[in-house]
């Protein structure tokens, strides 16, 4: 369940920026969005594998457990970033 929490959040967050692309360079692809709605995705289900992987530190007490949330956000957002940089690479982030 939370790799598929962690596809979802990352879909939504590259379809509400793909939405705001009114006029796409013509030396695009015709299907240059394509790429970005499948790799930034799969990073997103992959941040939610390693929450999931943390499922015994994440159960602990006290500091142990609050470093375990903090190191899912961490690997999340840098793993959603990744996939943003690589997902949108030759057309947005060029």
């Amino acid at each position: 369940m939370p790799v598929l929490i962690g596809a979802g959040i990352a879909l939504l967050l590259i379809v509400l920026l793909l939405s705001t692309v009114n006029n796409p360079d013509p030396a695009w692809s015709p299907y240059w969005k394509l790429r970005p709605l499948i790799v930034v995705p799969l990073a997103g289900a992959t941040g939610g594998f390693f929450y999931y992987l943390m499922k015994p530190m994440r159960s602990k007490t006290g500091w142990q457990k609050i470093a375990a949330f903090a190191l899912c956000l961490i690997v999340y957002v840098f793993g959603l970033w990744i996939g943003t940089i690589l997902g949108l690479d030759g057309t947005l982030w060029d």
